[in-house]
């Protein structure tokens, strides 16, 4: 199941661009409700096993910006509020999913990490090979692999989506792919911190961690996670068909605040010291630009600022 590629969003976004050509009228559109219908199947839910492949080189503090994004999705013990807006929150808008269908709250446990800095498998991949992959990291089961691939590491179709989120039938294992757009076609999967390739042309903004292909990853990572839980055997919670869903997070693909519209990610918060744009902080002072997921409860996009 493919997360929409942001390309093809702000493309087809950009007609309405072309309606409305001023920024303070396309503060005035109105996106229609984005209902997601839930068609019966299984979500995932309870403690979720999660184990990392890191396919090709990355460095220690690439592996940080991600290892700390997963650490702190569950929520705090106590409030913090210099955590706010946290990670956590915007978790919880997941775990309404599970709830509206008697299901326990997901608490991601992050149980393993290989390295696979020699590409075992070569450094051009199938699709297919994918899941491949997703059985090196196999956490068990009920658990998801996470895939990551290094910038150097060409996937098929790597352009169209920035990453995918599947499952094996035969023991119905679920997995998600991101790849590191540092090099590879930035302008679709790590917008906004690049600028984009089709749409509007807005200035790119500063990305909170500093690498604009990790935090590119963390955007599609969270995305392609929500979608794992959500819809994670292609009848769950999605829009449409189900051979290209709009899931929780991908019908809201561009949208990262408030008055967010093609080519503009939304109202974000600056990061004083570095002038770094972010929605969400998490574990050990982490701040991350997360996308905006479909609130079940309203039918709308939700963001965090």
């Amino acid at each position: 199941m493919n997360s929409l590629p942001l390309a093809l969003a702000l493309l087809q976004l950009s007609f309405i661009n072309g309606c409305f050509g001023a920024r303070k009228l396309f503060a005035l559109y109105q996106p229609p409700p984005m209902a997601l219908t839930y068609h019966n199947g299984a979500l995932l839910e309870g403690d979720l096993h999660v184990s990392i492949l890191w396919y090709g080189k990355f460095s220690a503090a690439q592996k940080s910006i991600v290892v700390d994004f997963l650490l702190s999705l569950n929520p705090h013990e106590e409030p913090d509020p210099k955590r706010d807006p946290s990670i956590s929150q915007w978790w919880k808008t997941v775990n309404s999913y599970v709830k509206k269908t008697g299901k326990k709250d997901i608490r991601v446990k992050l149980v393993d990490q290989i390295a696979d800095e020699s590409c075992s498998i070569g450094k051009t991949l199938k699709r297919s090979q994918i899941s491949d992959l997703g059985r090196q990291a196999d956490p068990g089961p009920g658990g998801l692999a996470l895939v990551l691939t290094a910038e150097d590491v060409n996937v098929e179709g790597f352009c169209m989506s920035c990453g995918f989120h599947g499952s094996e039938a035969r023991d119905r294992r679920v997995f998600v792919w991101v790849g590191n757009s540092a090099t590879q076609c930035p302008g679709q999967c790590a917008w906004p911190f690049h600028q984009p390739v089709y749409g509007p042309q807005s200035p790119p903004v500063g990305a909170p961690n500093g690498d604009v292909g990790i935090d590119g990853m963390v955007l599609n990572v969270a995305s392609l996670l929500a979608g794992a839980v959500t819809n994670p055997f292609g009848n769950g919670y999605f829009q449409g068909s189900a051979g290209a869903p709009l899931e929780a997070a991908s019908a809201c693909a561009g949208v990262y605040g408030k008055g967010a519209y093609p080519g503009y990610a939304g109202e974000l918060l600056v990061d004083s010291a570095t002038g770094a744009s972010y929605n969400a902080q998490g574990a050990n002072g982490r701040k991350y630009l997360l996308p905006a997921l479909v609130d079940p409860n309203t039918s709308q996009c939700s963001t965090l600022v």
